[in-house]
């Protein structure tokens, strides 16, 4: 029956959208909540951050647009809305407290940029849709924390503002491989292309380090 349903998913979803020209890297919520042990959100995933590094640094060499993003909330959680009432260990990104920082090895750089946000996607209630549309960029490479909450929902409304959308497995991570691989399959099925690490890679060194932008 399992052998059945996948056939029947590769007929209705078997499609690549494959890259674009001009991409861009987003960096998802690589917060220490999910680093420290003693955090309610903890969630071992330290080689989703160690992969999602290694793709920045190429990313960087080929001037390819990076962008962090963190979770971020007053006092309180008085901006956090119901997603702050729902979800009791957001409580972690209050401004102040040490699990809300940007994960060791991770510090932001000048020539990147910060997108501080309050709900689950990078693009909901910030400006990334309207910069990255100014930048000229066609397809948006998601990495990020966790899989199944605030990548998984990036990457829906990525989509749904026009990019081509493009998910790096190794560099996504959950603190449950059933919701992680899940939302994997499901993202690959309709919204975006879910590759791997060496895949995307190769794309970034295929566009040169020097690309003029009035291509």
């Amino acid at each position: 029956m399992s052998q059945d349903l996948d056939d029947n998913y590769r007929i209705a979803y078997d499609n690549r959208a494959g890259f674009g020209k001009r991409p861009a890297l987003v960096l998802i919520d690589f917060a220490e909540a999910y680093f420290d042990p003693d955090c309610v959100l903890y969630a071992g995933v330290d080689g989703a951050l160690a992969s999602a590094l290694r793709i920045r640094a190429v990313a960087h060499e080929q001037g390819i647009p990076v962008i962090l993003t963190e979770v971020t909330y007053q006092k309180g959680g008085l901006n956090g809305g119901r997603f702050f009432e729902k979800a009791k260990p957001l409580a972690s990104f209050v401004q102040g407290q040490k699990t809300a920082v940007f994960a060791q090895g991770l510090v932001p750089r000048d020539d990147e940029i910060v997108v501080s946000k309050q709900y689950p996607s990078a693009f909901f209630g910030t400006s990334l849709a309207s910069t990255l549309t100014a930048m000229g960029i066609d397809n948006v490479v998601l990495t990020g924390l966790t899989t199944s909450g605030c990548v998984r929902a990036s990457c829906v409304d990525s989509m749904s503002h026009g990019f081509i959308t493009t998910v790096v497995r190794e560099a996504c991570g959950d603190r449950h491989p059933a919701p992680h691989e899940a939302n994997l399959f499901d993202m690959n099925a309709k919204y975006a292309d879910v590759v791997s690490e060496e895949e995307i890679l190769d794309f970034f060194r295929s566009l040169g380090p020097e690309r003029n932008t009035d291509d």
